[in-house]
């Protein structure tokens, strides 16, 4: 059989096949991708400044390198004080997102989890809109109160979800379920709180849609420690998760403390993902979609998972963010949507003979 007249889905399988023996060569395209997508989105607005000078302005503000010097004072505040926060702010959070996205689908052992499933999402909103709605106003190192409670209503969300749904009978499914019902009610309140708003529901909407306009150095240095943390705790117990997939009674049997293990993963998450949506807002697709094209790529192994995925997700936030400034400075968290949508649904075509995670 020709390599035209082979099937669709068996030459995927078999481009798949050979590169999850060499998870390094997708790494390094990865990375230079990534790379290329920070260059691009450093040089990209209403100024262009070409890739030369804006290594030459990093250089010289971050290591003290000379190159920079040739640059104007107008392009050293262009560079470093506007456009690079806000390029590493999206490379934070799609690293973020991407890799709750793939804790929780290896908890949860369901394809369809997102970093959201714990009903972060919905208490992010509400705390947002809390505090539009407060007549309030705290700016502590430019967090204002919105972001400050949009942080808090993500993890104490998270919290009450695993604490209600977390034990007892019904395992996952009583997890997901009392994730949804939670949900539900924080959308109910969000729903009045954006009623009660008046003249400040743009400021909501604005949130929901998620968004990197507001980026800077200080609330990404705020930000990243809780990531990273949150990082090296879920890459640390890459061979738990991988345990987790048998299900608890193979888990328990190979010597993993279910319950413990579960609940500081799902911890985990939802830190990583309450410190992305308090920067950034709402962003859909990324912790969806990244998991499974990695996954099918280089296999369900977490060793392999986890790194990958915040090196993919990193670098597709940052190159919507470069295509939501082409198209007008519109809100990143539309561009995901618009780009995540159909090529889910193309992923989805492409390996309908079978999916397992």
């Amino acid at each position: 059989m020709s390599v035209r007249t082979m099937p669709r889905a068996a030459r995927s399988v078999g481009l798949t096949g050979r590169l999850r023996g060499r998870p390094g060569i997708v790494a390094g395209v990865v990375v230079i991708a990534l790379a290329v997508t920070l260059v691009v989105g450093v040089g990209l607005g209403s100024v262009r400044i070409g890739p030369a000078d804006s290594i030459g302005v990093i250089l010289w503000r971050a290591f003290g390198i000379g190159l920079g010097r040739t640059c104007t004072p107008a392009t050293e505040t262009i560079v470093w004080d506007l456009r690079l926060p806000r390029v590493l702010s999206a490379v934070l959070v799609g690293a973020a997102l991407a890799v709750a996205g793939a804790t929780f689908q290896g908890l949860i052992r369901n394809p369809l989890a997102d970093p959201y499933v714990l009903g972060t999402a919905s208490g992010a909103a509400l705390g947002a809109a809390i505090a539009v709605v407060l007549p309030i106003h705290i700016v502590v190192v430019e967090f204002g109160l919105l972001h400050g409670l949009a942080f808090a209503g993500a993890l104490l969300t998270a919290f009450v979800v695993v604490r209600l749904g977390g034990g007892g009978s019904g395992g996952l499914t009583r997890l997901l379920l009392t994730g949804y019902a939670v949900g539900s009610i924080l959308a109910a309140l969000l729903t009045m709180a954006m009623y009660m708003s008046g003249q400040n529901l743009r400021e909501i909407f604005s949130y929901l849609l998620g968004g990197l306009a507001g980026s800077s150095w200080i609330r990404l240095a705020v930000a990243t420690p809780i990531v990273l943390a949150a990082f090296l705790v879920i890459g640390s117990r890459a061979r738990v998760l991988d345990g987790l997939l048998l299900g608890d009674m193979a888990a328990g049997h190979l010597g993993i403390d279910v319950r413990k293990e579960r609940g500081i993963l799902l911890a985990m998450a939802a830190m990583a993902t309450a410190a992305a949506v308090a920067i950034s807002g709402l962003i859909g697709f990324v912790g969806l979609v990244v998991p499974h094209v990695v996954r099918l790529v280089v296999g369900p192994g977490a060793r392999r998972l986890i790194p990958l995925s915040a090196l993919v997700g990193a670098t597709l936030l940052a190159a919507a963010d470069v295509v939501a400034r082409m198209v007008g400075d519109i809100p990143v968290g539309v561009v995901m949507a618009l780009l995540g949508a159909p090529f889910f649904l193309v992923l989805l075509y492409r390996s309908r003979t079978g999916y397992e995670l």
